[in-house]
């Protein structure tokens, strides 16, 4: 367990002091005062225009799941291009070769990569998610329903990202493996998006073929997951009238699926 605990910390350190990620920390900061400005406007357009509440909670809502749409891709890429040279790079350059000769059992050394290198993409997940959510609530007032759970999902998503990317760091070198990881999330995010058109047409070819993607790699259901809490009930109550929307969800991943 000490060993265990050794690597997990080192793996913390080890990963802040990566200018990558201090420069993701100031651009998700950026991006924060961005979308503030934008809600801000957004709302006072829509509220001058003499729009409903109602519609106006809806219009943020739509675009508040695109901006969350937006940071997942940039935690999707921090989980991948952080986590993919931590085994196939320090076997590289030699580091693994110092840590395993030392009384440390292989399986604690992957593991306490795996857990270094989540413990701090999803902190970096949830927190950069929290302040773009209190944004949101500051410039326009919207809360979505499920603010926690929604978070819970987000970080879901980063935990699959970050045990694909130390899976392929493990077989292939770190570039490969993350060209490999960022082609399996936008073919799977694809395959969600052909799925919902399928069950707008009744086509079981296109369900199952979204089914199937989504067993293989779970990403695009923990996000549908993000994205059904981020909604108004009033979306959820139009039903079909959303269906096959790729940035809508009628629906959360199922305990059975979890």
């Amino acid at each position: 367990m000490t060993g265990l605990t050794t690597i997990v910390l080192l793996t913390i350190r080890e990963t802040l002091r990566r200018r990558v990620v201090l420069v993701l920390t100031v651009l998700t900061l950026l991006f924060a005062l961005g979308v503030g400005w934008g809600f801000d406007r957004l709302a006072s357009i829509a509220r001058e225009s003499a729009a409903l509440e109602a519609q106006v909670k809806v219009l943020v809502a739509q675009f508040l799941v695109m901006v969350m749409f937006m940071f997942s891709f940039i935690v999707g890429m921090t989980a991948v291009f952080v986590t993919s040279p931590t085994i196939s790079g320090e076997v590289e350059s030699g580091v693994m070769l110092s840590i395993l000769a030392r009384p440390v059992r292989r399986e604690a050394v992957l593991l306490g990569k795996w857990l270094g290198s989540a413990i701090v993409v999803i902190a970096f997940a949830i927190l950069g998610g929290a302040v773009l959510l209190a944004v949101v609530a500051w410039t326009t007032g919207y809360v979505p329903p499920s603010t926690a759970l929604a978070l819970a999902f987000l970080a879901g998503e980063t935990l699959i990202g970050v045990t694909l990317a130390i899976l392929l760091s493990t077989l292939v070198p770190p570039m490969a493996g993350g060209a490999v990881a960022v082609a399996g999330f936008g073919a799977v995010w694809i395959a969600g998006i052909a799925a919902s058109i399928g069950q707008v047409l009744h086509n079981d070819s296109l369900i199952r073929v979204g089914t199937i993607s989504q067993l293989l790699l779970p990403t695009d259901a923990l996000w549908r997951g993000t994205v059904f809490h981020l909604e108004p009930t009033i979306v959820l109550a139009a039903g079909a009238g959303v269906a096959g929307n790729p940035f809508l969800s009628l629906s959360s991943p199922t305990p059975q699926f979890l």
